[in-house]
């Protein structure tokens, strides 16, 4: 029965990793997300204990669109360092130029996320709000300090822990800008998802003002 197991974990392992070269520092749990952009697995560093998030993005090079989205996320978050964002812990490299097809991010491990924790809870407190607030507007200010706009934040896009601690996350549509004043910026037009969009987006006026409004909006416990 042990072998059995071990049996299935090696398989699981194998077909996660497609053979890259760093696969065997870690060790699968299981899934924890699927989207249209691949899967996350919970996994556990073999050489420092740690368990960790394994994003695998797959064809990445198929839309360019995709790869630069996921390109501007990885230079976004390895440079923002900040306890309210996620952060990058390590990026596997493929075995070679000609086996990179998919790519690894291994991220710091969250248990859930905001739309979780309001749909699963129905008791939050006053200071579970003013807690989650106070998190969310520290992680704005540094980005803002950064220049740098999200620009799609929601309750799925903001990691959740058991300890209530908030991480901002998934920058794929965040961009830098250095102009102070509010402006009609020439950005794609998908910006933020309908349902938590600051009234201002929709005719494409960014500023940071009208960013931090996205904030009440994504703490809307309706």
């Amino acid at each position: 029965m042990m072998q059995q197991d071990h049996r299935k974990k090696n398989t699981k392992e194998v077909e996660f990793f497609t053979e890259y070269g760093e696969a065997n520092r870690y060790k699968i749990l299981e899934v924890v997300g699927k989207g249209s952009y691949g899967v996350v697995c919970a996994a556990i560093d073999t050489h420092t204990g740690e368990k960790v998030a394994i994003k695998k993005i797959t064809d990445i090079f198929e839309h360019a669109s995709d790869a630069i989205r996921i390109l501007r996320e990885i230079k976004l978050l390895r440079l923002l360092r900040h306890p309210d964002i996620v952060d990058i812990k390590r990026i596997m490299l493929p075995p070679s130029k000609r086996d990179f097809k998919d790519i690894y991010v291994v991220f710091e491990l969250m248990e859930s996320d905001l739309h979780h924790v309001i749909k699963a809870n129905d008791d939050l407190s006053h200071e579970h709000h003013r807690f989650f607030l106070y998190q969310m507007l520290r992680a704005l200010k540094y980005m803002h300090t950064a220049n740098v706009y999200h620009r799609d934040l929601k309750p799925k896009n903001i990691l959740a822990n058991a300890n209530c601690k908030l991480k901002i996350c998934d920058l794929g549509l965040a961009r830098v800008s250095f102009n102070d004043t509010p402006t009609t910026a020439l950005w794609t037009d998908y910006v933020a998802t309908r349902w938590y969009r600051a009234p201002e987006l929709c005719g494409s006026f960014f500023s940071k003002v009208v960013h931090a409004n996205n904030v009440p909006l994504a703490l809307s416990f309706n």
